[in-house]
């Protein structure tokens, strides 16, 4: 297959080589090149707290009415 982005490639060379001359002049003036740990792409989040408060009160969603509720609803609605 045939790169249409040969004219990046190209334009990007001349980079490639300047910074490869920078590296092998570093090198040569005594500088060294450490290869190290990489960092953990995704940190651990804070353990969660054990401590539950009492004066929290837990707001629970009621529950949805039956179809007999519903039933005996539409039955009084209709009677008034």
């Amino acid at each position: 297959m045939i790169s249409n982005h040969l004219s990046l490639v190209e334009q990007q060379r001349q980079l490639a080589e300047s910074i490869s001359k920078q590296i092998a002049h570093y090198l040569a003036s005594g500088g060294q090149v450490a290869q190290l740990r990489s960092l953990p792409c995704n940190p651990l989040p804070p353990p969660r707290s054990q401590k539950i408060d009492p004066d929290t009160v837990l707001k629970r969603k009621p529950k949805a009415l039956s179809w007999a509720d519903r039933k005996a609803l539409r039955l009084m609605a209709d009677s008034l």
